[in-house]
């Protein structure tokens, strides 16, 4: 069905919604290549250059990848160079090599007060809880508790985290069709409690960088409300500023 042509300035970013409403209801795939320029141009009746604009930025927010002479594709998870997007703890050594996920539970249980705000669901309503370790060259380096909408991931079991052979997010995207856009953190340092000592294999009082994330898919809805605490004595968290 035509689309009618946006009216209100700036026009780009008015295509750039109307991209983001077609990337929404799934009408290109993570990892399928989306029109040309040109087709997108004659689609919603404006230039070239307006299209190529809107890419541009949305490229740049990591929501599409430009491929040298092969057109342009909806970023995906399952892309290895989409891992340390948000993984931000990196070796010292410089090994990017990726880490391992070892779940260790899942559970689900009612929103308290504090996840229901966090995830802007009622106060009651289902969630899903799972914890665990990521392994760097096959030290526990991260312990995650991730809080999720029960409604948005139906089937989540211990099971399937075991089974499945990649990250987090590249089996919410695959199984549950739900892509990550942006993420809001908060660290702070903490000392090593007992239980975490215990599951980081450091000395109870080890000082630790404690990482809480909100994240949100399209339509800037939250849909992951995780806290890590990562152990830095061999890695550091990188952010790049621009």
């Amino acid at each position: 069905m035509a689309q009618e042509s946006p009216t209100f300035s700036p026009l780009y970013r008015q295509i750039k919604s109307l991209i983001l409403q077609a990337l929404e209801s799934g009408e290109w795939r993570p990892g399928q290549v989306i029109p040309s320029e040109q087709e997108l141009a004659a689609r919603f009746s404006v230039s070239q250059g307006t299209v190529r604009k809107a890419i541009d930025e949305m490229a740049a927010d990591n929501l599409l990848i430009r491929k040298q002479g092969k057109g342009t594709f909806v970023a995906s998870h399952n892309d290895p160079r989409a891992l340390f997007r948000f993984l931000r703890l990196v070796p010292m050594d410089g090994d990017l090599a990726p880490p391992q996920s070892v779940p260790m539970d899942c559970w689900r249980a009612k929103a308290g007060q504090e996840a229901s705000r966090m995830l802007g669901i009622e106060l009651g309503d289902p969630i899903i809880i799972v914890r665990r370790l990521l392994k760097f060259a096959n030290k526990p380096v991260v312990i995650d508790e991730i809080y999720l909408p029960g409604e948005v991931f139906p089937g989540l079991t211990l099971e399937v985290l075991q089974s499945w052979n990649g990250s987090l997010y590249s089996l919410f995207e695959t199984r549950f069709g739900l892509r990550m856009i942006r993420a809001q953190e908060r660290l702070r340092a903490v000392a090593a409690d007992r239980s975490t000592s215990e599951a980081l294999k450091v000395p109870e009082g080890t000082p630790l960088l404690s990482v809480e994330r909100v994240t949100y898919t399209y339509g800037d809805r939250p849909v992951e409300w995780r806290r890590g605490l990562y152990s830095t004595a061999e890695h550091f968290y990188l952010n790049e500023l621009n």
